[in-house]
């Protein structure tokens, strides 16, 4: 075996601990998609720090993720959508664990409401503040830092109904077609040495999906090339490839993981 070829078998093996030495910050880490991500980031070596709205619940996952894996793991309090609570958020998980280099971008919410014209302004304004105004204020605040350290990673959770939008999820779907935009803008202001993208997230079995009527998903899943909707642990494999050295030249992306649904007719 030539020395070119045994450097690229080792080059291909899998690292166990890809994230050993960085340090992680994740929105809406305490539950559904982003609670996987965290307790993945962790599993793979990173310290990392569990922001949502209920700190109790961010207590509640850090102190079991550190017990299991070793790495340290802070718990914040923080609501995205208020511009000063970001500001003091990224503030507070640099001094408690060190500079992010990997920035996850989950929180955001998805309110109902009985008919577009009974959207309100306090609805709207909301479902806004928290998918678009707190990524866009976190990614500038922690991309600029990045950029000055040499690099680093932000990865944003999207939607795949921000390509599918329906009446029932205008507001949210049109905040998540925001959210990719502002992929590809910092993408450009903040490369070469920091990359974003973005994970187009498809239905998935999590708290929200509860108040979903599972006769009509089943019917609507038929119609999609997996046919069921996703189990939580199954967004890990896309954000680690994301956040970690092998999508080195991926950058300003958005990557659809929802079984098929945006390939569906």
């Amino acid at each position: 075996m030539t020395a070119s070829v045994e450097a690229a078998v080792a080059a291909a093996r899998p690292d166990p601990q890809p994230f050993a030495g960085r340090t992680a910050l994740v929105t809406g880490g305490s539950r559904g998609l982003g609670r996987e991500i965290a307790i993945a980031l962790a599993a793979a070596g990173a310290d990392v720090a569990i922001a949502s709205r209920k700190k109790e619940a961010c207590v509640e996952l850090a102190t079991e993720l550190a017990a299991a894996t070793g790495r340290r793991v802070s718990a914040h309090a923080a609501h995205v959508g208020h511009w000063d609570e970001v500001d003091r958020l990224l503030d507070e998980v640099e001094a408690e664990l060190g500079p992010v280099d990997v920035l996850v971008n989950n929180a955001g919410i998805a309110p109902t409401y009985p008919s577009l014209e009974k959207v309100s302004e306090e609805l709207f304004d909301k479902v806004f503040a928290v998918n678009v105004k707190g990524p866009f204020r976190l990614t500038a605040l922690a991309g600029a830092r990045m950029v000055q350290r040499g690099g680093g990673v932000v990865l944003n959770i999207s939607s795949m109904g921000s390509g599918r939008p329906t009446a029932g999820d205008l507001p949210y779907t049109a905040a998540k077609s925001a959210l990719n935009t502002l992929t590809a803008g910092f993408a450009q202001e903040y490369g070469p040495s920091v990359r974003v993208n973005t994970i187009l997230a498809g239905p998935f079995a999590t708290d929200i999906s509860r108040s979903w009527d599972p006769d009509a998903v089943a019917r609507m899943a038929q119609d999609w090339p997996l046919q069921r909707v996703g189990e939580p642990a199954e967004i890990v494999g896309a954000a680690l490839h994301l956040c970690g050295p092998g999508a080195s030249y991926t950058t300003g992306a958005l990557l659809a993981v929802d079984g098929g649904r945006l390939a569906a007719p």
